[in-house]
């Protein structure tokens, strides 16, 4: 595409971490969530475009906004696929955590990979290593690639993860082989793509997360020349039958260009609560301020924008 909607699209995720912000610390994650929806939403229709959520929020029994199918935009060319995390870390928000920010992906149609809110297994890294990492290789065997990718040695790599019960055997496992583990509370999107910016001090992500993230995560990662593997791993029966549904399984391997398809894709983020990537939302003087991560797949360019709003 010729106009670049990437940085449209910005200010669709700062209304969304503006609306979202004024709920940090007040306990109530939905609230938080669904503001950040309604102002995505209503942003996203406000752009010439005709948008279609191929993964976001989940069915439309399940969201009221953002649902897979969903339609957004003027419903004007260019025809695109998008990937929405509306807040990404919504109890971060709730209860005043780090990282916390919204982002939207996107692609000509048929290039976002389209499936169900579910969970995958992950690993990803930057350029150094894309070619290295094999999802059914050992934790060891794949830190010490890695390593050597990198040109480092395995205690000097940090391996960040999210801190849940599920990844106890992972996390003594990235410990036994020698590596440093940073341990993060939700956010798994901005830790995959820390794995590509140099001096954010990520060298791996490894883990159990969400599909939505993972999709999000793989057009930044791409563009940005780094890879992430995944394969579903779904947590119950539940789970399974939205696989089933979609007539996908748990034994395929994907990988970052079987997620986002092609050059022609965007990723912007904007920050709610400071993170690995991104400043959170800031009030001074009367002013709003934002930054945001801008990531074009047609100049493989990293844009950082700072925006005051005023009230």
């Amino acid at each position: 595409m010729d106009r670049n909607l990437a940085l449209e699209f910005v200010r669709v995720t700062e209304a969304a971490a503006i609306a979202a912000a004024d709920w940090i610390g007040r306990g109530d994650a939905m609230a938080a969530d669904g503001a950040a929806v309604d102002a995505m939403r209503a942003r996203f229709n406000d752009i010439d475009f005709s948008g279609r959520v191929v993964i976001g929020e989940g069915s439309k029994d399940e969201a009221p906004e953002l649902y897979t199918g969903e339609k957004v935009g003027k419903g004007r060319k260019p025809l695109l696929d998008l990937a929405v995390d509306p807040l990404e870390c919504t109890d971060s928000v709730a209860y005043g955590r780090a990282n916390a920010m919204c982002v939207a992906s996107s692609g000509p149609r048929g290039s976002l990979f389209s499936g169900p809110d579910t969970y995958m297994w992950k690993i990803a890294v930057g350029p150094k290593a894309s070619k290295v990492i094999d999802l059914d290789a050992t934790v060891a065997s794949n830190l010490k690639k890695i390593a050597a990718a990198l040109g480092k040695k395995v205690p000097d790599l940090t391996v960040i993860v999210l801190d849940r019960d599920r990844h106890v055997g992972l996390i003594a496992e990235i410990r036994k082989a020698g590596a440093k583990v940073r341990l993060i509370t939700d956010g798994d999107v901005a830790a995959a793509l820390a794995t590509c910016i140099p001096g954010s001090g990520i060298d791996v992500l490894m883990g159990i997360g969400g599909s939505t993230e993972a999709v999000l995560a793989a057009v930044a990662i791409k563009i940005l020349g780094g890879e992430i593997l995944c394969r579903f791993k779904p947590k119950d029966d539940h789970h399974k039958g939205l696989l089933k549904k979609h007539s996908l399984n748990d034994r395929k391997i994907y990988c970052a260009e079987d997620l986002a398809k092609g050059k022609d894709l965007t990723f912007t983020a904007t920050g709610v609560i400071d993170g690995p990537l991104l400043e959170g939302v800031r009030y001074a003087n009367g002013d709003i301020i934002t930054h945001s991560l801008v990531v074009r797949g047609q100049t493989e360019t990293l844009r950082y924008i700072t925006t005051h709003h005023r009230r």
